[in-house]
């Protein structure tokens, strides 16, 4: 009778251990699951504010290209497009630029303009096919030779300082919105998280029972 009664009291305890090791897992595995929400919805919230930010600076970016029978260039810009003025014609200061012509180490930025701080200035157009765009108003000398160029809208031309009467060379000029990069390393990091996180749930499983 007792070797029956200590059987019965060694199966009982075995199954109360193997119990509470199963709700010690299923506790671990709750807790781990909360943490990784928790730190998915910071990371979500984190990253709209970044966004919001963004997109209450209104900082916009462009790229630009000349062409002309003599020199071809390309470079960037970018502007707030919340400081534009209220005129009939609205503009806006440029905040950054940077242009270089193909071949030539020398670049040019929005310091180089003959009338700066004033300018240069960017303001809205439509082109010739319809399609609206910003364009820039840019006047700079050529350090190296004495000519100098502007670029208006989509016209570019080159004109001599010292021979008034020479005559122009002109060219176009094109412009593309460069996007705003998207936070991919955190979107990334989220999902490496959660996996990881299900992996130690599954391994502390395996081990646990």
């Amino acid at each position: 009778m007792e070797n029956k009664q200590f059987s019965k009291q060694a199966i009982f305890i075995t199954c109360s251990c193997n119990c509470l090791e199963k709700f010690i897992v299923r506790k671990t595995e709750m807790k781990l699951v909360s943490k990784l929400l928790v730190a998915a919805t910071t990371l979500t919230l984190g990253f709209a504010t970044v966004d919001a930010k963004s997109a209450s600076a209104a900082i916009l970016n462009y790229a630009f290209t000349v062409d002309s029978p003599v020199t071809k260039g390309s470079g960037f810009f970018s502007f707030d497009d919340s400081t534009f003025s209220n005129d009939y014609n609205p503009e806006a200061s440029i905040q950054s630029l940077s242009f270089k012509f193909d071949g030539d180490s020398t670049v040019y930025t929005e310091q180089d303009d003959a009338n700066y701080p004033d300018f240069p200035l960017v303001f809205p157009t439509t082109s010739l096919t319809g399609q609206t765009y910003f364009a820039l108003d840019y006047q700079f000398d050529d350090k190296a030779n004495p000519i100098s160029y502007e670029i208006i809208g989509e016209d570019f031309t080159i004109f001599s300082k010292t021979s008034p009467d020479a005559e122009l060379i002109s060219g176009t000029v094109s412009y593309r919105q460069v996007p705003e990069p998207t936070p991919l390393v955190g979107t990334l990091f989220v999902c490496s998280l959660g996996w990881m996180m299900k992996r130690k749930v599954v391994s502390m499983k395996k081990v646990k029972i």
